[in-house]
């Protein structure tokens, strides 16, 4: 597969329609047309059902499409970053977060970067901590922002020194709200909206004890600003660390702390002996110095 072709794949998945593709790419619809049945054949599978009005991908167009995307970006990185050695510092940083409080301090070392190095960009994917590593193992994230716990084998990083504190979200008018935390026995009765991480849920079931056989979990979530929303509708309690919502407007949703406490910690983490483009360098040695590593 040529990366050409797939862009033409990618062009056609969007619009829907060959011809507004055709256009779009800048090249005839016949020519367009023959790339895609040679990809088909190429392959040996239909990536596409051509209706009258739209183009529908198969399940293996769907599957295809996923992967086009990643292996364009991560080809279109890789020529940005060639086009950037040995010039004055700039291009783009693509940095990895969950939704945390260590993220302030991610900001600032940004804000500290860029003041240095003003023709730098930064790329921010917000996501779980799972996505983020998956993304920095495809070479598609330089930098992530780890809620531990988490397995760092692979990876060298720095401990961020802000604490995070594990909590429960819920609706203001709610009678809980009037405590000032909730233990294990008080939330098995409740109807709950977990993290969807696996190595999370095992810390909060060691926190639960012998309660967490009978919990009501009625949602997971990979991310804690759609669960709140969720909270909003009287869905369930939101297990949460209180960094993810910083602007939280408590005439709207609270939180209250578990007790007893249930803290975590959070790294800036980076593939261990990767080669990085010219500014992700320059950044990881500016965080190190930053974070006093």
């Amino acid at each position: 597969m040529e990366l050409r072709v797939l862009r033409y794949f990618l062009a056609v998945a969007r619009e829907q329609n060959i011809t507004h593709a055709a256009e779009v790419l800048h090249i005839t619809q016949p020519t367009l047309s023959r790339q895609l049945s040679m990809l088909e054949e190429e392959l040996g599978v239909r990536l596409m059902e051509r209706g009258a009005r739209k183009i529908i991908l198969t399940s293996e167009g769907m599957l295809l499409r996923r992967r086009a995307e990643e292996l364009v970006a991560l080809a279109d990185k890789t020529e940005q970053e060639l086009v950037s050695q040995g010039k004055t510092l700039e291009g783009r940083i693509s940095i990895g977060s969950g939704e945390i409080a260590a993220v302030s301090a991610l900001a600032r070392c940004c804000e500290a970067f860029h003041e240095k190095y003003p023709l730098v960009a930064f790329d921010l994917l917000t996501a779980n901590a799972d996505t983020v590593k998956e993304q920095m193992d495809k070479g598609l994230l330089d930098v992530g922002l780890l809620l531990e716990p988490v397995d760092m084998d692979k990876y060298d990083y720095i401990r961020m020194a802000e604490h995070e504190e594990w909590g429960v979200l819920m609706c203001p008018d709610d009678p809980l709200a009037a405590q000032s935390s909730l233990t294990a026995a008080e939330l098995a009765a409740l109807p709950l909206i977990m993290p969807r991480r696996l190595s999370v849920q095992s810390e909060l079931a060691n926190w639960f004890g012998s309660e967490y056989l009978h919990l009501n979990v009625r949602f997971t979530s990979n991310l804690s600003t759609n669960a709140a929303v969720m909270v909003q509708q009287g869905l369930g309690y939101a297990l949460v660390i209180q960094g993810s919502l910083p602007f939280c407007n408590e005439q709207e949703i609270v939180f209250r702390p578990l007790s007893p406490a249930l803290g975590a910690s959070s790294v800036l983490a980076w593939r261990r002996q990767q080669p990085f483009p010219l500014a992700a360098a320059k950044f990881i040695s500016f965080a190190k110095d930053a974070f006093k590593v």
